[in-house]
């Protein structure tokens, strides 16, 4: 396995415990689906790469890393993260 592939499944797996500390209970990421967690990831990625670059995944980092620049996340970020709240998993 190359270094890409750790990369892509440690923001994966970033993005999932940031929705699941996002949102605790309504969308956790044991809850996320696949599709739900890609979206995210999708929307989200640029921003958190380009807000939080130096931000370690894990411990809520990127949530609060978030949190603390709104207004530096995109709008697709920020709907992305809402409609994974409000749609629970199958």
């Amino acid at each position: 396995m190359d270094r890409a592939f750790f990369l892509r499944a440690g923001l994966v797996l970033a993005f999932a415990t940031l929705l699941g500390a996002a949102f605790s209970g309504a969308a956790s990421a044991q809850n996320l689906s696949r599709a739900q967690a890609e979206a995210v990831r999708a929307a989200c990625e640029a921003d958190i790469r380009a807000t939080c670059p130096g931000v370690q995944p894990g411990g809520g980092r990127i949530l609060q890393c978030i949190k603390a620049n709104p207004d530096k996340i995109s709008q697709p970020c920020k709907e992305a993260l809402v409609a994974a709240k409000a749609t629970p998993a199958p």
